[in-house]
C-alpha cells in the first residue's frame, strides 16, 4: 500500500470508487482546500485503487469549542477506509501515522481528530494510537441526498488530541 497526497488526476478515480455526497467533504472540495494550502488530502492506494482517504486540515477543526480548547491544532478529518471489508487491516492506522508525520515535519507538537459518539470502533482505534479526549462538540455538516436535496446533519462528537 502507498499513501500519497491527492493529485488532480485522482479525482475522477476517487469519485468512481468512493462517490461522496458530502457538500464540503467531497473529493473536489478536499482537493481544492489542499491546493489552497489549507490541508493535505491523503489517499491510500492498494493495487492501483484508492481504498480510503483522510484530510489533514492545517487550519484545525471548525467547531468553536475545539478552537477555544486547542488553538492551532491541526485536525485529521474525514478518515475513511473503503470498501468495508478492508477495515481492521492497518489502512486507517497508516493514514493516521502519515498525518502525524506530516504534522511533525511542520514542527507541530499536537494533532487531533473528532470521533462521533456512535462510533466506538473508531474511538478504540484512536485510543490505541494514543489520542485522548479533550472536548465534546457538535459536528455540523451537510450532504446532498439521492433526490438532490441538501440536508443538514449534526452529530455529537468528542475531539481527541495527541502530543507528537
Amino acid at each position: 500500500m502507498e499513501i500519497a497526497a491527492c493529485r488532480a488526476e485522482d479525482l475522477e478515480v476517487l469519485e468512481r470508487f468512493m462517490p461522496s455526497n458530502s457538500v464540503d467533504g467531497h473529493h473536489g472540495a478536499r482537493f481544492a482546500r489542499q491546493e489552497a494550502g489549507g490541508s493535505t488530502y491523503l489517499i491510500p492506494w492498494l493495487d492501483g485503487r484508492p481504498v480510503g482517504h483522510a484530510e489533514v486540515r492545517w487550519t484545525g477543526c471548525e467547531a468553536p469549542e475545539v478552537r477555544a480548547a486547542l488553538p492551532g491544532c491541526p485536525e485529521i478529518n474525514g478518515l475513511l477506509v473503503w470498501p468495508e471489508p478492508l477495515r481492521s487491516q492497518g489502512i486507517g492506522t497508516a493514514l493516521v501515522r502519515t498525518a502525524e508525520r506530516l504534522a511533525r515535519e511542520r514542527g507541530l507538537g499536537v494533532i487531533g481528530l473528532g470521533v462521533d459518539d456512535g462510533n466506538p470502533r473508531a474511538a478504540a482505534l484512536y485510543a490505541r494510537l494514543g489520542y485522548r479526549p479533550t472536548v465534546a462538540y457538535v459536528d455540523r455538516w451537510a450532504y446532498v441526498d439521492a433526490d438532490g436535496v441538501r440536508r443538514e446533519q449534526a452529530d455529537a462528537c468528542v475531539f481527541l488530541a495527541k502530543a507528537l
